[in-house]
């Protein structure tokens, strides 16, 4: 799918649930997120509906985000089907690592490509406080049971929060291996994060400065929003995601759906098309077509870019759990 800015969307992140069983500061707020009726939330078979009309019209590359991924009741099911949708490639899952000691192989055995990580902080006492109550060790047992299945790479993604983990960016690059790939992500100012103060932003660009010593630059095209680079002296890849800084919406091949079943086809904006008005017909075949048209018609008038840097930007309302990331 081609859309009219000659970009070629490829790749659709679907947000499986609302919920998580972290409640990090800058994601979700204290009292949690309000739990939606059974009957708001896509079902698997409508997920699985939506990656079939996706990938007729292109998309290959199909990412299961949250909330939480791993709370979501049939999660192996839904990945073990849609692994089996014809020109699906590579089937991948955003996690916050606490449940992968358990779900790893099954995860693998259904079909999962591979995984990513979300971590800001190798300091117990700091993670405890920034999920509020998360156990960084379950964590870490997660990390090493992705390896041991073979869900590779691992990308490990940490936001960086000026005065919270800038300190341990070195750490962090010490991590990149052959099996693991650290990217650090500029905070961005979605749901929570919206209201905390400037003061907390800080520029990957200064962060890379700081640490360039420990860095080496790679000419490599990346598929994806990270400019990479390789930890000196190893095969160890290191990735800077910088949204507000250096943004690459000229580049973008991505659409997300919430769980509610929205298309969203920027992350930064308000504007959603809801899809589920295509599950009000039981007919398969006529459920494909609706789905395949809003999708077509969607991506192809997908934003030039964000509005994140004007003057008048309001951030978007949704907070990132019940986005996708």
């Amino acid at each position: 799918m081609i859309d009219q800015y000659s970009r070629k969307i490829n790749y659709l992140r679907l947000s499986v649930t609302d919920l998580c069983n972290l409640k990090c500061k800058y994601c979700m707020p204290e009292e949690g997120v309000e739990k939606k009726e059974h009957s708001d939330i896509l079902r698997l078979e409508e997920y699985l509906k939506i990656v079939e009309a996706a990938a007729e019209l292109g998309i290959d590359k199909i990412r299961l985000t949250g909330g939480e991924p791993l709370v979501r009741r049939g999660i192996i099911e839904l990945v073990g089907k849609i692994a089996r949708v014809e020109g699906i490639r590579d089937l991948a899952m955003t996690t916050n690592g606490l449940m992968l000691k358990q779900y790893a192989k099954p995860l693998k055995e259904a079909g999962l490509t591979r995984i990513n990580i979300s971590m800001d902080t190798l300091n117990p006492i700091k993670y405890a406080s920034v999920t509020r109550g998360g156990n960084l060790q379950d964590v870490l047992d997660g990390i090493e049971a992705a390896k041991a299945n073979k869900l590779l790479p691992i990308k490990l993604n940490v936001v960086l929060i000026n005065g919270f983990n800038t300190d341990e960016v070195s750490d962090f690059i010490a991590m990149a291996s052959d099996d693991i790939e650290v990217r650090f992500i500029e905070l961005m100012p979605v749901g929570e994060a919206s209201k905390w103060s400037k003061g907390r932003f800080i520029s990957n660009n200064d962060v890379l400065v700081e640490h360039q010593e420990l860095l080496e630059e790679i000419d490599e095209i990346s598929t994806g929003p990270a400019r990479y680079y390789l930890k000196k002296g190893t095969k160890g890849k290191v990735g800077f995601i910088n949204p507000i800084s250096s943004h690459f919406c000229d580049q973008c091949n991505r659409v997300r759906v919430t769980a509610d079943g929205k298309l969203k086809t920027c992350l930064h904006t308000d504007e959603e098309i809801d899809l589920s008005v295509a599950f009000n017909n039981d007919n398969g075949e006529e459920q494909l077509d609706t789905l395949k048209a809003i999708l077509s018609n969607s991506m192809m008038h997908k934003p030039k870019n964000h509005k994140l840097n004007d003057w008048e930007f309001t951030p978007i309302t949704r907070s990132m759990n019940r986005i996708g990331g």
